[in-house]
């Protein structure tokens, strides 16, 4: 498993397609957070605070995820090397989890370089220092859950599509409605005292629960059952094409 762990890794940064994604992602957050005379500008805003950041990133996240997973599997599948792959000494579980992972370190090597924001930010409070670390690392660990969510629903994107576009695609609605759906759903009020519990199936509200800086077990969970969830309907998906 760690040979094919190493090899997509290698395939991520050996291609333009990892680099692309980590500059993208930097830059998009650099324009508006610095650059960008908007609502999202950290100047402008007047606090200490990376608020504006955590609530940009998992929208920036929302169409670079897919874009690093839609090859995880269609590739595979166009080239015909899922085959070969299957006949090798690895279980399913060992091959989807390896690719996980490798899509998860590209996230991290994303989200890192952004630490300089929470240092600058910290030395532009009054006094310098003055940040709220607690809830800024909070919020930093929710990005990181909420990326890992995204891969796990991306691969299973992959795995139902042979081509890259319509992975990509089905991953942006997927990922995109179980981010904002649920939550759209609970502000409709259309199911009354479900409307709750509705809410509380969505990933933003778990996403918005850690970023205030409190780690709650619940929350932990709920992001663990949601990738177990995606993971295994990749199996599942995998186990199919066998027949």
């Amino acid at each position: 498993m760690f040979a094919l762990f190493r090899k997509e890794i290698s395939s991520f940064l050996n291609s333009v397609v990892g680099y692309v994604v980590m500059v993208i992602f930097l830059l998009i957050n650099g324009l508006f957070l610095w650059v960008f005379p908007m609502d999202f500008n950290i100047l402008d805003y007047g606090f200490a605070s990376l608020d504006n950041y955590f609530i940009l990133a998992p929208w920036v996240f929302l169409f670079l995820i897919p874009a690093i997973t839609m090859r995880s599997f269609a590739e595979e599948y166009k080239s015909g090397t899922l085959e070969l792959l299957l006949t090798k000494p690895l279980t399913d579980k060992e091959i989807i989890t390896a690719k996980f992972l490798a899509g998860n370190v590209l996230v991290i090597l994303s989200v890192l370089p952004t630490l300089i924001y929470y240092y600058t930010v910290s030395q532009l409070g009054l006094p310098a220092g003055n940040i709220d670390h607690g809830a800024t690392m909070g919020s930093f660990i929710g990005l990181l859950l909420l990326g890992s969510a995204f891969v796990a629903i991306g691969i299973f994107a992959s795995s139902l599509a042979e081509n890259q576009i319509v992975a990509f695609l089905i991953a942006v609605f997927v990922c995109g409605f179980s981010y904002i759906g649920f939550e759209f759903i609970y502000d409709q009020s259309l199911f009354g005292s479900m409307s709750l519990f509705i809410r509380q199936i969505g990933i933003q509200a778990h996403y918005s629960s850690v970023s205030r800086g409190v780690i709650d077990t619940r929350d932990i969970v709920y992001f663990f059952s949601v990738v177990l969830i995606f993971l295994m309907l990749t199996r599942f998906r995998l186990e199919q094409r066998k027949w």
